[in-house]
């Protein structure tokens, strides 16, 4: 993993392996398809999740509201849903059901929208209330359904969601500070440190809470110092990797010169024309005159 957080952090690839392992023991329920296109023009949600078989009942909190198709529209921790995000993402919802081969091939009350983002939409949910009319109920910790609409909505703040319930989404954000939250983080990851969903997930949350991390280096778990460990010995590899490269290519590089030189010399004892030695080495004859000059 890349320590830091100077360079721009992808947050959607960890917000996808995230909501998998956040229905990871339902996932036979489901399909995911990240940044399904909606068009061959680029547009594209953040990911639409579909039932495996229609009547399947989804346990999972956050998945409670969902019906045959769901699209999510998630925002990482530097942005806002704003009103904008909430009529594109209705369009996207629109166009889905009705970019089909035949008419109503997708049923429109088999669809639902998620929006997922750190920060309460506070105005986006009064234009909501003023405009439209939909009312915003609390339902969970984190979780509020928008009612009123024919499609059923659901928004997801992730730094409300109950860690216990919904710890990965819950922890795609810059703030963490908890010793206990990092390390009951890391001890799930631990188990499950060979899914390449939690390995996508756990790379950005480091990166982006590793002054965190760093600051509870003395007193966290055994898991957590194993999984430092082995990202220090992993930067102290690549270092060692990249000295002993460039060592051995410095060497390389005065070794051969130094034999290219000795064969000069020793071959002028037999060929004592330059002009015919350089051209049996092909090397320019300044070259040649130059080492036995020396």
């Amino acid at each position: 993993m890349t320590k830091g957080t100077k360079d721009t952090i992808q947050w959607h690839p960890a917000f996808q392996a995230s909501i998998q392992i956040e229905f990871e023991a339902e996932a036979e329920k489901l399909t995911f398809e990240p940044e399904h296109l909606l068009s061959k023009k680029p547009m594209q949600m953040d990911e639409l999740i579909i039932k495996v078989a229609e009547n399947e009942v989804i346990h999972k909190n956050i998945g409670r509201i969902f019906k045959r198709y769901n699209i999510l529209e998630y925002k990482s921790p530097d942005d806002n849903l704003t009103i904008n995000d909430f009529y594109k993402v209705y369009g996207y919802c629109c166009f889905y059901q009705s970019d089909t081969d035949k008419v109503c091939e997708i049923p429109p009350q088999e669809l639902t929208i998620t929006f997922i983002c750190n920060h309460f939409p506070r105005k986006m949910i009064q234009h909501l209330k003023d405009f439209r009319g939909l009312d915003t109920i609390p339902m969970d910790a984190g979780i509020y359904y928008i009612t009123g609409d024919a499609f059923p909505i659901q928004l997801l703040v992730t730094k409300e969601l109950d860690p216990k319930e919904n710890l990965w989404l819950q922890s795609l954000r810059k703030n963490m500070t908890n010793p206990q939250e990092i390390e009951t983080l890391l001890r799930e990851y631990e188990i499950k440190k060979s899914s390449k969903l939690y390995q996508a997930a756990m790379d950005v949350i480091t990166r982006a809470n590793w002054v965190a991390v760093k600051e509870v280096k003395t007193n966290m778990c055994e898991a957590l110092k194993e999984l430092m460990a082995e990202e220090f010995q992993e930067q102290e590899e690549l270092v060692t990797k990249r000295v002993t490269e460039e060592v051995t290519a410095q060497v390389t590089k005065q070794v051969t010169e130094q034999v290219t030189e000795e064969f000069i010399r020793t071959l002028f004892k037999h060929i004592t024309d330059a002009d015919k030695l350089a051209e049996l080495l092909n090397l320019p004859v300044e070259q040649i005159n130059k080492v036995l000059n020396r």
